[in-house]
């Protein structure tokens, strides 16, 4: 049974806040022995849903795509590229290593644990600040909260959901001033996507707040400096900094399909207000109560709300980011509520998650339907060793059909700046990121695709509105249609003389 802290949070002074938080008066002895099955099991049964599909949107496609073309000897940054950091491409990699590359199922199973240590991490900082009663209400609320997206958003194992584990520990490390490790941590988060930087907000301001030495900012900065210069070192220094940073400033723009946009934003923003239904009430009572000491929460829940702002693309899976800051301010506000609101947040908390799981079984994938019977027509018409070419935004083709691709560029949104619908004047080659397009002529040229699919079906990146591409198929004729896609071979190959012939 999860336990209630007094109903009343005294005035913290100056003095008190800026210490380390102390350890509760009272901790009975086999905590952890009896919390972790219960997170474990808990974790375990908010993601039945991530196994019911061979993988869960065009991200996952990606990252398996990347790991393959890594474990056959590419280069991150160089012959493999994308505009994310490389953890999660390594970490791909490194499951596919062990595990083989056909099924993401050990992935998830790796989602699956960086949840629970997500939950884990949330549970000690409560526990640590409000006794072993908020440990477990933090823990089990997290867990609920956690898939309260779209499945496509909340089942995939993706860059957030691995980044959450990191910037949960950031904010841990830094609750008991271990400033080294912090650092790291928040490097890990940004190793992992790029706004897990925002945690440093909350760190730094522990920082200050607690009035630490020069000794501790500079322990908590090379902590954060050494490993993401080790990783620039172990990929391409240059390429590291180009694709992670600058090279995408044409994507994280506002203009194009604005109404779009904002409308996706919203609506994400709705669904996770609807998962967090037993945690919005206590949160906005905290508003009302002054000096409760929960600043940094406030700044992590903050700065994690401008990390799912930036791009302006407001996608669902953004959204997880907010996730842990909210878990522990509604278990920050539960402890001075009446006993009976704990337990109304977390039955309203259970009911909510129940109807998430529920989607998640019986959600269908159009999309995933579409890509695989695509890659099963490209599968058909190819040899093992072919390279081919997938013009479109599913990069999971690849993966589906066992085919190698033609080009670095695994999505046309890279050479026209397409993406997540938008539509606007910002979509085509003049906006590619830069000096892509002369690399992906030179791949075409000097090694030319066995088959290429123009999966764009009427969107503004189609084969008919670019114009390079459009003359690069001089050379290819249509083969076959596909659910909408256009499948090219090259003129007099044995792929176009079977088609005539049919």
């Amino acid at each position: 049974m999860l336990t209630q802290a007094p109903h009343s949070l005294p005035y913290v002074s100056d003095a008190r806040r800026a210490a380390p938080h102390p350890g509760p008066a009272t901790s009975r002895p086999g905590y952890w022995r009896r919390l972790l099955p219960l997170l474990a099991l808990l974790a375990c049964a908010t993601r039945v849903p991530s196994f019911a599909q061979p993988l869960w949107n065009p991200d996952e496609g990606y990252l398996a795509v990347q790991a393959r073309m890594l474990a056959h000897g590419g280069t991150l940054y160089e012959t493999v590229v994308d505009r994310k950091p490389p953890l999660l491409p390594w970490l791909y990699e490194a499951v596919f290593a062990v595990f083989g590359s056909q099924s993401l199922t050990p992935v998830k199973w790796c989602a699956v644990a960086a949840q629970l240590l997500t939950a884990v991490l949330l549970a000690s900082t409560a526990r640590r600040r409000w006794g072993d009663g908020a440990g477990r209400t933090a823990g089990v609320l997290y867990l609920l909260v956690s898939v309260g997206l779209n499945p496509e958003d909340a089942q995939a194992a993706t860059f957030e959901v691995f980044m959450l584990p990191w910037t949960a520990a950031a904010v841990w490390c830094a609750d008991r001033r271990r400033w080294g490790w912090c650092g790291a941590a928040v490097a890990g988060a940004f190793l992992t996507k790029q706004t897990g930087a925002a945690v440093l907000v909350p760190v730094a301001w522990t920082l200050w707040r607690c009035g630490a030495p020069r000794a501790d900012v500079v322990r908590c900065a090379v902590g954060v400096t050494v490993p993401i210069l080790g990783a620039a070192c172990a990929t391409d220094p240059a390429g590291f900094l180009f694709w992670t940073v600058t090279g995408s400033g044409a994507y994280a723009s506002f203009t194009g399909s604005e109404l779009h946009v904002l409308v996706r934003g919203l609506v994400n923003a709705a669904i996770l207000g609807a998962a967090c239904a037993g945690i919005l009430p206590p949160v906005v009572r905290v508003l009302r109560i002054a000096r409760t000491g929960h600043g940094e929460l406030w700044l992590w829940l903050a700065s994690s709300a401008v990390a799912v702002l930036a791009g302006f693309h407001f996608f669902g899976h953004y959204y997880l980011q907010l996730t842990p800051p909210l878990a522990l301010l509604g278990t920050a506000a539960l402890q001075i509520l009446p006993r009976d609101r704990l337990v109304h947040a977390l039955l309203v908390s259970v009911c909510c998650c129940g109807v998430f799981v529920g989607w998640g079984l019986l959600a269908v994938r159009p999309d995933l339907a579409h890509a695989q019977r695509v890659a099963d027509a490209v599968r058909a018409r190819t040899a093992p060793h072919d390279p081919v070419l997938v013009w479109g935004m599913h990069p999971e083709t690849y993966w589906l059909a066992d085919r190698t691709p033609a080009t670095r560029f695994l999505t046309a949104g890279l050479l026209t700046n397409y993406s997540g619908g938008r539509d606007g004047p910002q979509v085509g080659e003049r906006w590619a990121v830069p000096g892509t397009w002369h690399t992906f002529h030179t791949e075409f040229t000097t090694r030319p695709p066995a088959l290429v699919v123009d999966d764009s079906r009427g969107d503004p990146y189609g084969v008919g509105r670019v114009a390079s591409l459009r003359r690069m198929l001089g050379s290819y004729e249509v083969i076959a249609r596909v659910d909408g896609a256009v499948v090219y071979a090259p003129t007099g190959s044995p792929q176009a003389s079977a088609a005539g012939r049919g």
